[in-house]
């Protein structure tokens, strides 16, 4: 069950920290959701001191902490610390598209439109030069960009064009992003209150949907080796993965499937034997147990160890293979 009050909120943070200590290979992303649990508990100054702590290493997301790390000191009073903090983001460009979409969304909460509109379109220029094969955050990105220019009544540009094509979505973007739609909440007509009113809740439920599932929906790839000494040790789960080429074609295969029934956040976690019998343990199940298997797809996503797919299609196939994804799983099927 996910808390709900503060004092919940801190005994989860408190879970998140002692497990941080035990994976110290998984600290990082550990230490982001106590961080985010510690905020939601109202203790920010608990949460700035665990994005400080992250700092003081050499954290693989520097650019993502500070972000967050000035959204959460602009809300209890620190403004000029943070409006520092995102000056030195912006000039540092990262690469990272969260990093950019959390400073705008920043600067949008405290109405610096402006600010956050030129924010997310020095972050589009670097970061979506091509249109294929953008990623999730990057998508997001354009998304969050459209919306904003909508609020500030701008016309469409290439962007906005790019993020409309993207969007994938029953309801248009610039429907959806659309200002005057709230004005339709005030609407004496009671058949137009209740459209607007059936319009929103089913809105709300995809978004809830989406934030009920705050890691990747992920699938196990087994490198060849792995797959090889599991099956040794295991054989009882041939039926799961009767060969190598096959567990290859099958992963592709739910991805895709997955992609077409509208599964967002898809990603690929790479399993090893000795991590897997450490999860079926502390699970008190047999490794030989096939229902383990998805709980400890789900176990690694967690941990932040998911993959995003699909790749581009020129970077290297997922599988290992030195061939880009368009030619190799990333192909038609046959």
């Amino acid at each position: 069950m996910r808390p709900d009050t503060p004092a919940a909120h801190t005994t989860e943070a408190e879970r998140l920290l002692r497990t941080a200590a035990q994976y110290p290979g998984d600290r990082e992303p550990l230490y982001l959701q106590a961080a985010a649990h510690l905020e939601l508990a109202g203790d920010r100054p608990g949460a700035t001191a665990l994005y400080d702590t992250l700092l003081t290493g050499e954290p693989a997301n520097p650019h993502l902490i500070r972000a967050l790390m000035a959204a959460n000191l602009w809300e209890y009073g620190h403004e000029a610390e943070a409006r520092a903090i995102i000056d030195g983001i912006r000039r540092a460009t990262p690469t990272d598209a969260a990093a950019w979409e959390i400073t705008a969304e920043t600067l949008e909460a405290h109405d610096e439109l402006e600010a956050a509109e030129s924010t997310l379109t020095d972050a589009a220029t670097l970061l979506a030069a091509t249109a294929e094969d953008l990623p999730h955050a990057t998508r997001s990105l354009l998304t969050t960009r459209h919306r904003i220019r909508r609020m500030l009544a701008l016309p469409h540009d290439d962007w906005d064009d790019l993020a409309d094509r993207l969007h994938t979505a029953a309801v248009p973007l610039d429907e959806l992003h659309d200002p005057k739609r709230l004005w339709s909440l005030g609407s004496s007509d009671p058949a137009e209150l209740q459209a607007e009113i059936t319009r929103l809740r089913s809105e709300l439920g995809t978004y809830r949907t989406a934030l009920s599932r705050p890691f990747p929906v992920a699938v196990l790839h087994w490198p060849e080796p792995e797959l090889d000494e599991l099956l040794a040790a295991y054989p009882e789960l041939e039926a799961e993965y009767p060969t190598y080429r096959a567990h290859l074609t099958d992963l592709e295969a739910s991805l895709r499937e997955l992609s077409q029934a509208g599964t967002p956040n898809l990603g690929i976690v790479r399993a090893t034997v000795p991590s897997y019998e450490a999860f079926a343990a502390s699970e008190s199940t047999h490794p030989s147990n096939p229902d383990l298997l998805p709980q400890y797809a789900t176990t690694l996503a967690a941990r932040a160890r998911a993959t995003p797919w699909p790749p581009a299609r020129t970077a290297p196939c997922w599988c290992g293979s030195t061939h880009p994804y368009a030619t190799c799983h990333g192909g038609t099927p046959t």
